[in-house]
């Protein structure tokens, strides 16, 4: 376990503590589903927030820079819990017109902290929100080695709702019908909890695990990537397009989800649809890109799309030969071209 740190700047002396991690996996057996707590996985940036109980508020990323001042928003947070001194551990949010969170949005608003001036200015266009799910540290008391649901039980107790921070609830058991909520609504995804576990700082637990919501849709491939190192003379990755209103539009770049066997299959057939002419429209700025005439057609998954309608966080699945690239499915909605 990561030894915590000491931040001694504070009226109380407050433990730099690395945020807790979670391992990806699935969902816990179903014997096992009531020894655990669900939270929805937020798409935002987190942070260790610290409140020394004199009025400021203190915001560390996870990789422990200090980036307090890219949200002016927060610092009433200082004042929330009076003189009671805390670290909290939560996620900082950009959310839509739907009230979902944004990292497109978001990313206007990361960054700034060394200019505070711009980030107040982007703070009235581009509000953001707290979302706190954890309390390693209350008072002069260390949490860590509570339980979770001690530790939870202590954060609920604070009441710490605001205008720009929330302290979502977490459901206990029923794991499956939350995963299923997730997807419905659109979010990324879920946290999986046990509610024995203590807080681990700078640890990726087994305890906590995350289930990342991911989508598949069929994508026809207009040209390509070489590979460097050990893939010399292979595809790096391909670039992607989807039809919309009548043309191929470029969705993005796919660079990991092959076998070296798939590799070299599709190696020799983007070797046999080379072509001088860019099928996108319009032309994609990817330096070294070369292009194919878009005859095939692929499966790739991904966990949402960006307001450009880019794909976020692609992988390749498989090719599908059964489909012309006039009869891939997926379309880019309309409002993003």
């Amino acid at each position: 376990m990561a030894a915590p740190g000491r931040v001694d700047t504070f009226p109380v002396e407050l433990p730099l503590i690395p945020p807790m991690l979670a391992t990806p996996g699935a969902l816990p057996p179903p014997a096992q589903d009531a020894r655990w707590a669900y939270e929805t996985k937020q798409d935002g940036q987190r942070v260790m927030v610290y409140l020394p109980g004199d009025g400021r508020a203190l915001l560390r990323a996870r990789s422990g820079t200090d980036i307090t001042a890219a949200y002016p928003e927060l610092r009433p947070l200082g004042t929330a819990l009076g003189t009671t001194a805390a670290v909290l551990d939560g996620e900082v949010l950009a959310l839509d017109a739907e009230g979902r969170a944004d990292f497109q949005l978001l990313q206007s608003r990361m960054g700034l902290a060394h200019a505070p001036g711009r980030a107040a200015h982007r703070a009235a266009s581009v509000p953001v929100h707290l979302v706190l799910f954890d309390v390693p540290h209350l008072g002069r008391r260390p949490l860590l080695r509570l339980p979770y649901t001690r530790r939870r039980a202590e954060l609920e107790g604070l009441g710490l709702t605001g205008p720009a921070w929330s302290t979502p609830a977490a459901l206990v058991g029923h794991g499956e019908q939350a995963l299923r909520a997730t997807r419905e609504h659109g979010l990324e995804g879920l946290v999986c909890k046990r509610l024995d576990s203590v807080y681990e700082p700078g640890v990726r637990s087994r305890a906590w695990i995350k289930i990342r919501n991911m989508r598949s849709e069929d994508v026809v491939v207009g040209g390509w990537l070489p590979g460097k190192g050990r893939l010399t003379g292979l595809p790096g990755a391909v670039l992607a397009g989807q039809r919309a209103a009548g043309r191929l539009r470029y969705v993005g770049g796919v660079g990991t989800g092959w076998s070296e066997d798939e590799r070299a299959v599709l190696a020799a057939l983007l070797r046999a649809a080379a072509t001088d002419v860019c099928p996108f429209d319009p032309v994609p700025a990817v330096p070294g890109a070369r292009w194919v005439v878009p005859r095939l057609v692929g499966e790739v998954r991904f966990s949402t799309r960006t307001r450009e309608g880019m794909l976020r966080q692609p992988s390749w699945l498989r090719l599908r030969p059964d489909l012309a690239p006039e009869e891939s499915a997926a379309d880019v909605p309309d409002d993003l071209v």
